[in-house]
């Protein structure tokens, strides 16, 4: 099915050729036409089917063909996307720019740890297309800057993922300014029960697009597994690097610290790094992202925050140097290899100490991750055995290894002998009574006795 076929734009399909696409992924052939209708949308899908442009090119179709709405001769905002980071804000404002460069469509992202001058300037021009990260947006709302009451559609990218970096309540403040008559289209990778309250509350009567299930890998990478302890993962890391199967990579690891050590060892290997995390600057941030896509530099380390929203072309490899603590974090970290039908591998380190969530990460895909044991730097300690899947049957009753001695001495017909007097506490006085069970300070019951005595006093 070609572009064409949704009824898109001349405009909107100029550009759509000037980027080589060609077929419609599975999540845009199935959303764009809904969206273009004016329905509410619930979509789920995985990091790299295309997702950005199954709510963008729809967007610009539809705001370009109504009348531009104006205040006082100035652009007002139609169109609000709200993202959990500034790098998949800026992403989703670079394809906006990219899908609308014939439309005369004016777009603008706003995000914190900047400075904000620049921004106010693209807002008093006037958009009909804003690109937002909660806190930034909130803020400039709250100098009178932003006014959300011109907003015709509304889009909440990756909504697992605000819930996870507890955006709920900047969320909700920001939905209370956004008009009650709207188009509302929200998308997540995963559908936990939160997101489907979530949903509820925002939607009206939305149409749900699934392209993979919950959680699921992406179809085309290749899992590899090595076991290595902590103390070797960087020379394991620099030897896989010393050959030619890696043309570039990108490494996670689970702290900031560790980026950073990882990035030295690297470097003095002679071998082009960059690192990007939390404490580094927006503008650090940025430059490494745009010299790693270039192929200035071959490995780029970063921690959980890059997860989701890198678009990288031809990522040949993504290495988790340490083990996510939550195992839907490795489906959304490998998502940035074998994006859109194109292959990629993904290389896991893991210790001893991480087998627990190895199993995890394995259950939740319910797959094994293939294990490279001809390496030099295996761990001496012995492989895991294989992790066992839901089965889907109902798990067995514990077995009731102890029963009350009450019960033990009922069902043999004699009487229960009598309890040992209850361990009275060291402090003397008219206040002093046992430490537990009725009456008991740590009860939380007084008996009557304590109470007279305190009403005497």
């Amino acid at each position: 099915m070609p572009f064409r076929q949704f009824g898109l734009s001349p405009e909107i399909l100029r550009a759509v050729q000037e980027m080589r696409y060609t077929t419609p992924t599975p999540i845009q052939e199935k959303a764009i036409p809904d969206v273009l209708k004016g329905k509410d949308l619930l979509g789920s899908a995985q990091t790299g089917t295309g997702k950005t442009a199954a709510f963008a090119l729809p967007i610009l179709h539809r705001l370009a063909a109504a009348e531009a709405g104006t205040v006082r001769g100035r652009r007002v905002v139609r169109s609000l996307v709200l993202t959990p980071t500034r790098e998949l804000a800026m992403q989703i404002a670079e394809s906006f720019g990219d899908y609308g460069r014939h439309t005369g469509m004016r777009h603008a992202v706003i995000y914190g740890g900047v400075s904000q001058k620049t921004q106010e300037q693209a807002l008093h021009k006037g958009v009909d297309i804003l690109v937002a990260t909660p806190g930034r947006l909130l803020d400039l709302m709250g100098q009178k800057l932003i006014n959300l009451s011109t907003v015709e559609i509304f889009v909440l990218d990756e909504a697992d993922r605000m819930l996870d970096m507890g955006f709920i309540v900047d969320i909700r403040r920001i939905i209370e300014k956004l008009p009650a008559k709207r188009q509302t289209l929200m998308f997540s990778a995963t559908m936990p029960p939160e997101i489907v309250r979530l949903s509820a509350t925002l939607l009206r009567d939305p149409v749900r697009v699934q392209v993979a299930a919950d959680a699921a890998p992406a179809d085309d990478v290749d899992h590899r597994l090595y076991y290595v302890e902590k103390s070797s993962k960087a020379d394991l890391l620099k030897a896989l690097l010393a050959g030619h199967g890696i043309r570039n990579a990108l490494v996670f690891t689970r702290t900031r610290h560790g980026a950073d050590r990882v990035e030295r060892t690297l470097s003095r290997a002679g071998v082009r790094v960059e690192a990007i995390h939390g404490d580094k600057s927006q503008g650090a941030r940025e430059r490494a992202l745009s010299a790693f896509k270039k192929g200035t530099i071959r490995v780029l380390v970063a921690t959980d925050i890059a997860a989701r929203g890198l678009d990288i072309v031809d990522l040949s490899h993504v290495v988790n140097y340490d083990l996510p603590n939550e195992p839907e974090a490795y489906v959304h970290r490998i998502g940035r290899t074998g994006r859109a039908g194109a292959s990629g591998i993904a290389i896991s380190f893991c210790g001893f100490e991480e087998r627990p969530l190895l199993a995890e990460i394995e259950r939740l895909m319910s797959k094994h991750l293939t294990v490279v044991t001809d390496h030099p730097f295996a761990s001496p300690a012995r492989p895991a055995p294989p992790t066992v899947f839901h089965t889907g049957r109902t798990p067995s009753k514990p077995r009731p290894f102890m029963i009350s001695v009450d019960a033990a001495f009922l069902s043999a017909g004699r009487t229960a002998p009598s309890s040992p007097p209850a361990r009275v506490s060291r402090h003397a006085g008219n206040e002093a009574r046992p430490t537990s069970g009725p009456g008991g300070r740590k009860s939380g019951h007084r008996d009557q006795s304590s109470s007279r005595g305190r009403s005497q006093r």
